[in-house]
């Protein structure tokens, strides 16, 4: 199996041309020639990832956030993503992402998250021409008081805690969801005729919401953390015998609540 073969599934649901012109999605670490016997699935590309994948005996590992977004002007132990570059190139293991091009299709970041909360006829929220773009909006089955639409999205989605603006006085019927950080569609949302707008990393100031409209920030690990589950299928469902799993010791949220 090469390295390629294994971005080429991915690609085919998530194309690189989809990627905003900031990101750096793709190969990072090697490229596409690398022969690969076994995939590792993580959040974000730490040295403890790398690790876990010399570890587990998988020399590609491919990760939602990029390792590397702009330039390094030196790479060096000093540095987390110095140690990173260093362990994967020690341990010849293969660095690719899929990122905010997983972000714009339907099956990725916020339509999985919208699956989780049960949503219906979902559809993109802000979709270009061809029908991708960032954020998806939904309906619930049956409408939903907001203190217990709050409820259920915590035991869902393994919240611990949830942001939220003032509570409507109606109950919620449609919702908005964009993994990540969503500050750039709240107002998508409020003119699509969200209830609510299920998103992360909702500064101070935007929780003066949009009249009728309550905003929840889940936390951006959070918002986005279950597309690594949907990575690894997606490779297990084109080689079932492939040795591809998600990372259990080294997927860690940055983030800590008190």
């Amino acid at each position: 199996m090469r390295a390629s073969d294994i971005a080429a599934v991915i690609e085919e649901l998530a194309p690189l041309r989809l990627q905003e012109p900031w990101d750096n999605s793709g190969f990072c670490i090697g490229d596409g020639s690398a022969s690969v016997r076994g995939v590792l699935v993580g959040f974000d590309c730490t040295p403890e990832l790398i690790d876990e994948a010399r570890i587990s005996g998988a020399d590609m590992v491919i990760t939602h956030h990029p390792l590397i977004f702009g330039g390094i002007k030196k790479i060096s132990e000093a540095t987390m993503t110095g140690r990173t570059v260093i362990a994967a190139i020690r341990h010849n293991i293969t660095v690719y992402s899929c990122h905010t091009n997983m972000d714009k299709v339907l099956r990725g970041v916020s339509g999985t998250a919208a699956g989780w909360l049960g949503l219906r006829d979902v559809r993109v929220l802000d979709m270009d021409e061809d029908g991708n773009g960032l954020g998806v909006i939904g309906t619930l089955p049956d409408p939903m008081a907001p203190k217990d639409f709050l409820r259920g999205m915590k035991a869902a989605l393994g919240l611990s805690t949830v942001r939220h603006s003032q509570l409507p006085r109606t109950p919620l019927r449609t919702v908005a969801v964009c993994g990540g950080s969503g500050r750039s569609l709240i107002s998508k949302a409020s003119a699509a005729g969200a209830d609510v707008y299920v998103s992360a990393d909702i500064p101070y100031h935007d929780f003066y919401a949009p009249d009728g409209m309550m905003i929840a920030d889940i936390g951006h690990f959070e918002s986005e953390s279950k597309i690594m589950d949907v990575i690894c299928g997606i490779v297990r469902e084109k080689f079932p015998n492939f040795a591809v799993r998600t990372a259990v010791r080294s997927t860690v949220n940055p983030v800590y609540y008190f």
